[in-house]
């Protein structure tokens, strides 16, 4: 039975699907069996992220008003994968999206779910069929408050289990008070962290070129730790 988790945030720009595709290759990496599903209906981009754009011709839309199979409507790879409808219909409800993912259960071990960045129903409907949810918020003060907020949704969503990634932080920045330190955003958000991502430029690479990032790069080794920590291994929060 799977773990099924939205991946949330306040803002755009904070690295939310960048993020999906990270932990997802890192679970994937752990010998998880991981579904990514795009639910940023109308912008999707995940798509990109895996290097699978040429492969979709249906989404997961589709496969709720049965317009197509479930096999057509997943692209099979080393993670699994769902295309975003490009629109919104009347069919896509709360109850309707839940039991569309929750099908998916049985055969995965993760199932991350990329709702779109702000606090609308883009986030409240595929909240409805998640059992955890990780928000994401780089170090600066805008994004760290509309993050807190996008927390305040969730638990009126009915979702207790939240955890806090702190994406493309810098050291030095935070030092010189040019942005929040980690202790700030933790405090700032009220959420407990999960791990932190070093801003790193492979990350850019892979989201052009559809390839994670070497093993050894930090955002992999990042990546790694909170993999871990999800399964409920006990690592540091950083990487050393």
């Amino acid at each position: 039975m799977a773990q099924i988790i939205l991946v949330a945030s306040g803002k755009g720009g904070s690295g939310k699907s960048t993020f999906v595709s990270g932990i997802s290759n890192a679970l994937a990496d752990l010998g998880k069996k991981v579904l990514a599903a795009d639910c940023d209906i109308g912008l999707r981009s995940l798509d990109l992220m895996f290097g699978v754009t040429e492969n979709v011709v249906f989404d997961w839309g589709d496969l709720l008003l049965e317009r197509c199979t479930r096999e057509q409507a997943l692209i099979k790879g080393r993670v699994d994968f769902l295309a975003a409808p490009r629109s919104f219909d009347d069919a896509f409800t709360t109850e309707n999206v839940s039991k569309l993912f929750r099908s998916f259960s049985d055969d995965y071990d993760y199932i991350f779910l990329d709702a779109p960045a702000g606090i609308d129903r883009g986030l409240t409907v595929p909240a409805a069929a998640a059992d955890r949810a990780i928000v994401i918020s780089t170090a600066d003060f805008v994004c760290v408050r509309s993050c807190a907020r996008a927390f305040e949704e969730l638990r009126r969503a009915k979702i207790e289990d939240i955890r806090l990634v702190i994406n493309m932080f810098e050291v030095k920045p935070a030092c010189k008070r040019k942005l929040l330190n980690i202790d700030q955003c933790i405090d700032e958000t009220g959420v407990q962290l999960i791990g932190v991502i070093p801003r790193d430029i492979n990350i850019s690479f892979s989201s052009v070129t559809g390839k994670s990032p070497e093993a050894d790069a930090p955002s992999s080794l990042a990546f790694n730790r909170i993999a871990m920590r999800i399964t409920g291994k006990r690592v540091p929060l950083i990487c050393e």
